[in-house]
């Protein structure tokens, strides 16, 4: 654990922020060789179809995500507070609510998986293989939800170098599994799911065993959890607007993938390989903002606003300097990029246009991420909720129907960055009004670390 409240700003957030980086990278190399796995093994349609299953699954869950990131940011402010009672209870209404909501949340998607696909157009020969997947995948989404929120409470509470090593362990562990099932055992898209949720609860299980030998803030004693239910009222608080955000963003993924499903399965396919790449790309972005969200959380509940100034303009130089290294790379080597998940011509081709046009807005992107990020670090989660709905549903999905119906697909890849540049502004302009700093989840900071109960 480490105490962002003090020290040199930048490079407290460049420390904590490289080994999220690291986590990510590995997490997104791993989607990158599972699509090359997929790709060359079960062909486009495989790809098309897992590239489908994602935006259904992020749906589904997003609630859940959204609000235990609001958990997250009151863990963050508490443990800025030096109040570990709380942050102890608040971990353990964490794990309870994310037990019983990604459970029921599980269950709702397998059982309308054919319904939804058959909504999204998605071609025939690629939905039987999504309904497959998503169902396998659904079966373990609760040691999913559940690790990726031990993942969030260690950087809540200033540890980004432990989550770094779970990530190692779970990406390496869902390369090898898929080897094994597609390559070795052809076990087709079944192994492909299998392989993920095996990761997971490999991943899962070694960061339970670890946390409860070495920290004994979070130990985790299952039949001891406490729900707090005034901690999660709080929580709803911050993380109801942040699920509805989310909610709001996994709907515009379908909703997107809706429009370019109508291009045929090449589109799809390309969609898929292009947006792993994106994601890669788009990494340092999301790490750095998260970063900055637990330096704000902590240095606002310790009442430092000053230092939350200085973090935002150190982590806007580094992140946008990474941003501008990484557009270059992406836009020179975007053809190279899609071959290596390809060999299909026109997959290679609707992708590289896909890359080139995004790849030119990723300084906007980022801008845009740190402003949020200063904003969810606070725990002002509302005017966030309704950027993101306006730029989703104001301009980006009306603007991809009606680019497509003039420009084809290409006018779909232009919506997406002209949606980020009005996000950025809005995001500015409210950052800059400071009402932000009014929205501050701890209103004292009593000490208090009675060990009895830790």
């Amino acid at each position: 654990m480490k105490d962002l409240t003090k020290g040199h700003e930048g490079k407290m957030i460049f420390y904590f922020a490289v080994p999220m980086i690291l986590g990510n990278f590995f997490q997104i190399f791993n989607t990158l060789v599972d699509s090359v796995i997929v790709g060359n093994y079960l062909g486009k349609s495989a790809l098309a179809a897992i590239g489908s299953a994602f935006p259904v699954i992020y749906a589904l869950i997003s609630l859940v995500i959204g609000i235990s990131a609001g958990i997250s940011i009151v863990i963050s402010q508490y443990y800025g507070a030096k109040d570990l009672i709380k942050v102890k209870r608040a971990i353990d209404t964490a794990f309870i609510f994310l037990f019983g909501a990604s459970a029921f949340i599980g269950i709702i998607g397998i059982i309308f998986a054919p319904n939804i696909f058959s909504y999204l157009r998605l071609s025939q020969e690629a939905m039987n293989d999504a309904i497959i997947y998503i169902r396998i995948y659904l079966s373990g989404v609760v040691f999913m939800a559940c690790f990726n929120g031990v993942m969030g409470i260690l950087r809540g509470l200033g540890d980004s170098k432990t989550p770094l090593y779970f990530l190692i362990i779970t990406s390496i562990s869902n390369i090898v599994l898929e080897l094994i099932m597609i390559v070795w055992l052809k076990m087709g898209i079944e192994g492909a799911a299998f392989a993920t949720i095996g990761a997971q609860v490999i991943g899962f299980t070694i960061s339970i065993i670890y946390l409860n030998r070495t920290h004994a803030l979070i130990k985790l004693k299952f039949f001891k959890m406490v729900f707090d239910r005034e901690i999660f009222k709080l929580s709803l608080k911050i993380g109801l607007p942040s699920g509805l955000q989310q909610i709001f963003v996994a709907l515009g993924m379908v909703a997107l993938i809706r429009i370019v499903n109508k291009f045929g399965t090449d589109a799809m396919a390309a969609y898929t390989i292009a947006g792993r790449i994106d994601s890669f790309a788009s990494l340092p972005a999301m790490n750095f903002s998260m970063a900055l969200a637990s330096f704000v959380g902590q240095n606002i509940g310790a009442g430092s606003f000053d230092r939350v100034k200085r973090g935002l303009r150190y982590t806007i130089l580094m992140s946008g300097a990474v941003a501008i290294i990484v557009s270059i790379a992406i836009g020179i080597f975007a053809d190279p990029l899609m071959r290596l998940f390809t060999t299909d011509a026109n997959v290679i081709e609707i992708g590289s246009h896909y890359l080139w046009v995004v790849c030119t807005f990723y300084l906007i992107f980022t801008l845009m991420f740190m402003y949020t990020g200063v904003l969810r670090g606070a725990g002002d989660t509302i005017i966030p909720m309704f950027i993101t709905l306006f730029s989703l549903w104001i301009i980006r999905i009306p603007l991809a129907v009606f680019l497509s119906e003039r420009f084809g697909i290409v006018g779909v890849w232009w919506a997406i960055p002209i949606a980020w540049a009005l996000g950025m502004i809005a995001s500015f302009i409210y950052y800059r009004t400071g009402k932000w700093k009014s929205k501050r989840v701890i209103k004292s900071t009593t000490i208090n670390t009675d060990p009895d109960y830790l």
